[in-house]
């Protein structure tokens, strides 16, 4: 059986205000999404998140987002291929000056949000984001649906890939997410969630928003931190997934 990574997004907050716990989440996780000041985060939190994931052996990840600290980085946004390459590098550098300092290193890199779900499917933004990977570093993998036009063009720039599936995300019959405007597009009952958890690890399939049974083959599985009780639910899924014989791992 395939090995699974659990990821979770991480240092979602800014200044005094906190989203995630990190701290308890980083006990299960083997791969941190840390936010890098652009959606959430800031100087102090991304050194905390980081020094804590180094003390735990969890994988950092750079979190890169649309400058949208109001909007959570969940707003729609039009920004010139140039200048969202760079941002996507200034991201990544940002948060490695904090890993190298904790003794790590940024492992991967996926996008979050409208920019996470802009990327499957739009050219141009998506080698945009690739281009900012390459400017930071031409060896780091990226995240992201097994269907998305950043993995494509990610391969095809020679970066390492990994495809990534959400348990607690109704997905459309094509294998992308059902937006988040639409009634029922994060599931939220715990056992669900679970049960769709050991379904995508042990058999790459997940139930769609329709009905319909789809595949899905993802070598990471993505934990909410700012969904409520995602700490119990975390474990939850953790706990299941070993005690269903499926090797939770990092994928890088």
């Amino acid at each position: 059986m395939t090995p699974i990574d659990l990821n979770a997004d991480l240092g979602e907050g800014f200044g005094r205000w906190r989203l995630t716990d990190d701290e308890q989440l980083l006990s299960v996780v083997t791969s941190a999404n840390v936010a890098c000041g652009f959606h959430a985060g800031d100087a102090a939190t991304m050194r905390r998140v980081c020094e804590l994931a180094a003390e735990r052996g969890v994988r950092i990840g750079a979190q890169v987002s649309y400058r949208d600290l109001a909007g959570f980085g969940r707003r729609a946004m039009d920004v010139p291929p140039d200048e969202l390459a760079a941002e996507v590098a200034y991201q990544i550098g940002a948060l490695e000056v904090f890993a190298r300092a904790a003794g790590a290193c940024v492992s991967y890199v996926k996008p979050h949000g409208a920019l996470y779900n802009r990327v499957v499917h739009d050219e141009e933004q998506a080698a945009a984001v690739v281009e900012g990977v390459l400017l930071a570093d031409a060896a780091l993998p990226v995240l992201s649906l097994p269907s998305s036009r950043f993995l494509k063009l990610a391969e095809q720039a020679g970066l390492p890939t990994a495809t990534e599936a959400f348990a607690d995300r109704a997905y459309t019959e094509q294998g992308t997410l059902v937006p988040r405007t639409q009634a029922d597009a994060v599931i939220t009952d715990p056992e669900a969630v679970v049960e769709r958890s050991l379904g995508l690890a042990r058999f790459g399939m997940v139930t769609s928003h329709s009905g319909a049974r789809i595949p899905v083959r993802a070598r990471s599985l993505c934990l909410h931190g700012d969904t409520p009780g995602a700490v119990d639910l975390a474990h939850r899924v953790r706990a299941r997934l070993e005690s269903s014989g499926v090797h939770v791992k990092a994928f890088v």
